[in-house]
């Protein structure tokens, strides 16, 4: 995995490695290449994630572009603020049935209290699979409790 920015709170990089990004995304063989607030990069594996004709599953593409949107928008928050998923959408272009598919997050918008990111799906040959585009509210942790 490459983390891009210099600055990345050490807390939120240490969680990402301990728990490969959270249960699920390890569940569903995510796995990380890039991460930055801007550009990040993941791939998922068609198999073990399809539905019931073998379809890559429509919510496997809302996982992969949710944990990229997620832990993009945590790292442009920064150390003592976290991100929390407010609004996503996804619409599907075209299915897939084996090998794998890629997830690039592109930041649409990058603000003080919210973070928008589009996230695009691939398959191996580069056919548009699916596009997500996630609204993440950014927070204080201090301000909780």
């Amino acid at each position: 995995m490459t983390i891009l920015p210099d600055d990345l709170d050490p807390e939120l990089y240490e969680r990402i490695v301990a728990t490969g990004g959270g249960a699920l995304t390890r569940r569903m063989g995510i796995e990380f290449l890039e991460l930055s607030a801007e550009h990040s990069v993941a791939r998922m594996p068609v198999e073990g994630n399809t539905q019931v004709i073998g379809l890559l599953h429509g919510g496997a593409h809302v996982v992969l572009g949710e944990s990229l949107g997620s832990i993009s928008a945590a790292i442009h928050a920064g150390p003592g603020r976290y991100a929390v998923g407010i609004e996503i959408n996804a619409t599907h272009s075209r299915s897939v049935t084996e090998g794998w598919v890629t997830g690039t997050c592109d930041a649409l918008a990058l603000g003080r209290t919210l973070a928008t990111h589009e996230i695009v799906m691939r398959d191996e040959r580069g056919r548009r699979l699916s596009t997500v585009r996630m609204t993440n509210l950014l927070r204080d942790a201090s301000a909780d409790r």
